[in-house]
């Protein structure tokens, strides 16, 4: 299929051949017909694009914190790899769009294949041929309604939100500033219920355009701007004032300060400074309000990905309900989006498209994109597979940052064969083909196990999805390297154990094992007899919203990323793990086992132990790991994988390295391990990390050690 992206290096706009994206239990695949491009907010990305780094460091200086605070915790080479990575990662575009239902996923009810549908949502309702949609990001198209003008249904719940947060009553007057895509929904919304529009702008076109659904419209710099609209309601002013406006300007929010009546709501819905003149408000007892996109719910994962509906009764307008009412009043005739169309283009045109946007010819309102053309089933031909020597030929399934940044030049590096790459977005799927040379995409996981041809996978999708992939992938007779942490619970971990009688050899991403100073360290505590170990790992902490905060997905960042350490703590012991214990600090809104802070004590077999501190709650810049060990009249410490010190018999020992994990090594090891030149490595030794791991999470919920046979 064809889908629209961008590079945000260069800001340049990509008709790109992708696979179909996958179909998740309470989604559903979309056939596009149209698609809107919101000319503000995409006009936006196109001018961030276009910039040289500079201008977008100055233009987005929150991502230039994130930068810095992770050179600070990681060295500045991995930092800036990571942000080239991300420029040059391409990026999905559109979130506005409506077609007809391909296939339904398990727990969607209300819709079938067949349907036609307007959907929402950012990274998910893209310029595409064919879209994945979560449930409550849909809603259905009444039969009077052309899809073309369903295809503006996002931005007009957009449009309906904000006139409810003005809640703006019948007879009332209601000024919007700025009419631009938005601000002229807004007021066609006002006009159908039945309030009277005061529209402003600074573009003879915009105002022409309001006034053609009976709005009162004003050029910006009309001197008779304000006594035009006193004398229009009667010498009182505006009951609210919709703020609809892009500009890094405060005369947006000024003006409707003084347009507005005694005791008005003015409502934010465009990107402008909140500054206004205080004693103006103040005067007026003004109430100021934020509109949030299309309504409650936007940026609430459990509604929007997962589909659990807020009850009407308690919020009657979420933004599918939103989506819902744009529609009704499509289909009463209400409202009228057909005159806002100003451009059409086929989307394999989607280049000119988005240059009409940063023209200066003719003012652009409502661009849409047509997907009639084609099948858009389509997927690229496959490529043919030459003659190979020893087989080393790749599949893919995952291709986030860390794949990205991290596993594809290590694989690459060791010359390997990649073949196929699968991802849940078929966007990721075709950029990373093309940017790291693999033979073709995969539409699905299944067509890589399915390949004959392909004789090892790579898993790093996200957490949940290991072990069922691996599992497959292994019977399917493949070798597998999956990412950390192979089972986020005992009964994927069994699976997983059930499928390696059938194929292997298994690996898990368990890198430090092999990073340079780590191999020294283990070399240093050879012979000695039993060892006190302490790891401290000072992890940052991570926006409540992401995603290995919840437990189903990531699994709590202690057995997604604690695993780690776990096996870590098990490698330098030289022995499987007897018994766990595990406290954590609460948080009130997550299960235990989600914790950002937990201590976890361990008696290995052979007399060692050890102890893990994990904590989310630190300062970042503080070096994230510390390992100690003791034993035998020996101390060691181990900086940050940077500097190990090594006290033995009154002497100090210093190594030094480049902040390496072990990364290059793991992957050159298992590429090894497939050629046949290195033994597959001990697989009971990753399934061990991991029971330890899972019993941490048993002994958080009954506060007892937990023993491991």
């Amino acid at each position: 299929m064809r889908q629209v992206a961008q590079r945000p290096r260069d800001g340049r706009i990509e008709v790109v051949e992708a696979p179909l994206p996958a179909l998740r239990p309470g989604w559903l695949l979309v056939s596009n017909r149209y698609s809107l491009i919101s000319v503000g907010t995409e006009r936006s990305k196109l001018e961030l694009g276009s910039k040289s780094l500079l201008g977008k460091a100055r233009a987005r200086p929150d991502l230039v914190r994130k930068v810095a605070d992770k050179a600070r915790a990681e060295g500045v080479r991995s930092a800036l790899s990571a942000a080239r990575e991300r420029l040059d990662t391409l990026a999905p575009l559109g979130y506005s769009c409506a077609g007809v239902v391909l296939s339904v996923g398990r727990g969607v009810d209300g819709i079938a294949p067949g349907d036609r549908v307007a959907c929402a949502g950012g990274g998910w309702a893209n310029h595409a041929e064919v879209v994945a949609v979560p449930r409550n990001l849909v809603a259905q198209v009444p039969e009077p309604v052309a899809l073309d003008a369903a295809a503006y249904a996002t931005v007009g719940a957009i449009a309906v939100h904000a006139v409810r947060q003005a809640e703006a009553t019948l007879g009332e007057n209601v000024g919007v500033i700025g009419l631009g895509l938005v601000g002229q929904l807004v007021a066609r919304v006002l006009a159908a219920a039945g309030v009277t529009a005061y529209g402003v702008d600074a573009d003879t076109v915009a105002v022409d355009f309001a006034k053609r659904c009976g709005a009162q419209a004003f050029r910006r710099d009309d001197a008779n701007l304000e006594a035009a609209v006193l004398a229009a309601t009667r010498g009182v002013g505006l009951d609210a004032v919709l703020v609809c406006a892009a500009s890094t300007s405060p005369d947006p929010l000024a003006l409707a300060a003084s347009l507005a009546r005694d005791r008005a709501t003015i409502v934010v819905v465009g990107d402008v400074p909140v500054e206004a003149d205080r004693a103006l408000l103040y005067e007026k007892e003004i109430q100021l309000r934020l509109s949030r996109s299309y309504g409650p719910g936007r940026y609430d994962r459990e509604y929007e990905e997962r589909g659990r509906d807020l009850p009407a009764g308690y919020v009657r307008w979420t933004e599918q309900r939103n989506l819902q009412a744009f529609l009704d009043l499509l289909a009463a005739g209400r409202l009228n989006v057909s005159e806002l169309t100003t451009h059409r283009y086929p989307v394999e045109r989607a280049e000119e498209a988005y240059a009409v946007l940063s023209g200066t010819d003719e003012r652009a309102f409502g661009v849409l994109l047509d997907y009639h053309s084609e099948d858009p089933a389509r997927c690229p031909p496959a490529r043919s597979v030459p003659e190979r020597g020893v087989s080393t030929r790749i599949g893919l399934i995952g291709a986030g940052s860390f794949a990205r940044g991290t596993l594809l030049p290590a694989l690459r590096a060791q010359n390997v064969d990649l073949a196929v790459v699968a991802t849940a977005g078929g966007l990721s799927a075709a950029d990373v083909a093309t940017r790291f040379g693999f033979e073709r995409a995969a539409a699905s996981p299944e067509e890589i196990l399915a390949d004959d041809s392909i004789n090892a996978v790579v898993i790093a999708t996200p957490h949940a999805q290991h072990a069922d992939l691996t599992a497959a992938a292994l019977r399917a007779g493949k070798a597998v390297f999956v990412e950390k942490p192979l089972a986020l619970n005992e009964a994927e971990l069994a699976e997983v154990e059930v499928a390696l009688a059938e194929g292997g050899p298994l690996m898990v991403g368990f890198n430090r094992r092999f990073a340079p100073l780590i191999e020294r360290l283990v070399q240093e505590l050879a012979g000695v007899p039993s060892l006190a170990l302490l790891v401290r790992v000072n992890a940052g902490p991570l926006a409540e919203d992401h995603w290995l905060h919840d437990a189903e997905l990531g699994g709590g960042r202690l057995v997604g990323e604690g695993c780690h350490f776990v096996d870590l703590l098990s490698h330098l012991a030289g022995a499987p793990i007897a018994s766990v214990h595990c406290t954590a600090v609460p948080h009130p809104d997550r299960p235990l086992e989600c914790s950002d802070d937990v201590v976890a004590t361990f008696r290995f077999n052979r007399g060692s132990v050890g102890t893990l501190l994990y904590s989310g709650a630190g300062d970042a810049r503080l070096p994230k790991e510390r390992i100690e060990a003791f034993g035998g009249g020996m101390s060691a410490v181990l900086d940050d994988f940077r500097r190990l010190e090594v006290y033995r018999s009154a002497k100090r020992n210093v190594v030094k390295s480049s902040h390496d994990k072990g990364h290059r090594a793991e992957i050159a090891y298992f590429v090894s391990v497939l050629r046949g030149t290195a033994a597959a490595p001990e697989v009971e030794g990753y399934l061990d990390s991991t029971r330890a791991t899972l019993a941490l999470i048993d002994s958080l919920r009954t506060g007892q050690a937990v023993e491991l046979a």
